[in-house]
Order: structure tokens, then sequence, then C-alpha cells
């Protein structure tokens, strides 16, 4: 009778190491497809923002301009309100 326990136990360990390794395998491939999908969405912004600043260069750069001053402005309220505290 402890034998029969014994090999069940065995199998049930085989079967939950088996389904953990398959698991990992299927994680693993969704975060690879994640990173590629992450990755091309990436270099499509980057192929549209260096086409737009080709086309339009004054406009980009007032609104980096813009975009800088604003961020100035931020990190100094920022920094205020976290001298306050």
């Amino acid at each position: 009778m402890s034998n029969n326990l014994i090999d069940q136990a065995v199998q049930s360990a085989d079967y939950a190491i088996r389904s953990t390794q398959h698991a990992g395998e299927q994680a693993s491939a969704l975060v690879r497809h994640g990173m590629d999908a992450a990755s091309d969405s990436a270099h499509q912004a980057g192929d549209r923002t260096v086409a737009y600043i080709r086309h339009e260069p004054v406009k980009s750069m007032l609104i980096a301009a813009a975009a800088g001053a604003a961020l100035a402005v931020l990190a100094t309220v920022l920094g205020k309100s976290g001298k306050s505290r």
C-alpha cells in the first residue's frame, strides 16, 4: 500500500513539474511577443517623428522648446512644493 502511495506522489510531482515547465514556456513566448511588438511600435514612432521633423522643422523646434519650458516650470513647481513639506 505504501508503494502505491509513493508511486502516486511521484506521478503527481512529475505532472506538476511538467505543467510548470509548460506554463513557463508559454509565459516566455508571450513576453518575447510583447517585446517584439513594443520594439516594432517604437521603431515606427521614431520613423514618424523623423519624417515629421523633416517636413516641419520650424514647428518641431517650437514644439520642443514649448515642451522644455513646460518641463522646467513643472520641475520648479514640484521642487518648491517638495521643500515646503
